[in-house]
């Protein structure tokens, strides 16, 4: 048995000796950066082509001239170029499923407990501060009830392409309110134009 491991032990020590074949390398070869620059056009060249030119065209115009870019700024002002721009009905989504979810965050904000901040997307400037003013009051008379505002039910109407005034029901405690709301479409997206809280 000790011949057999010794035999075994020789015959995997025993080294190949097979050398990789050598390799050269091809130099590396720098070619220059290409012009890409446009080629200088000289007033002499002509700008139509000699077919024309052979009809009375005046040989001696210029083959290009750069002229100003087609966009006129003073006829708008920077508001309506960069502001915030209407959308239409086609690129809205649902009114109704929306109306109930701005609702609903509306409600919780004026009863303190979502923050402002959340519906500011979602909001005009004017909307926004008299909710997050209601909330601050509704945060100062202390802890809000454990008993959180639902939205009960929600009416839509679009009397224009692009606009949407929403009804809805709220269930707050023991008391039932209605909400109104007008919501735009801006940018994309619904958001409140108007607010009455009954």
């Amino acid at each position: 048995m000790s011949t057999a491991v010794a035999s075994q032990a020789t015959a995997t020590v025993q080294p190949t000796t097979t050398l990789p074949p050598t390799t050269t390398l091809q130099p590396i070869r720098v070619l220059p950066i290409p012009q890409v620059r446009p080629s200088v056009i000289h007033q002499t060249e002509s700008q139509l082509p000699a077919a024309v030119l052979k009809e009375g065209h005046d040989a001696q115009r210029p083959r290009y001239i750069q002229d100003a870019l087609a966009v006129d700024f003073a006829s708008a002002s920077d508001e309506q170029l960069f502001g915030p721009q209407p959308t239409g009905r086609s690129g809205l989504p649902d009114p109704v499923h929306w109306a109930g979810h701005l609702a609903q965050a509306v409600v919780e904000v004026m009863s303190g407990l979502r923050q402002p901040p959340q519906i500011i997307r979602w909001t005009t400037p004017e909307v926004y501060a008299v909710v997050a003013r209601r909330g601050a009051v509704s945060a100062r008379r202390g802890r809000p009830s454990a008993r959180r505002a639902v939205v009960r039910s929600v009416r839509v109407c679009e009397p224009a392409d692009g606009v949407a005034e929403a009804a809805a029901v709220v269930l707050d405690g023991s008391r039932v309110r209605a909400l109104a709301m007008r919501l735009v479409g801006v940018d994309g997206r619904w958001r409140i134009e108007a607010l009455q809280v009954g």
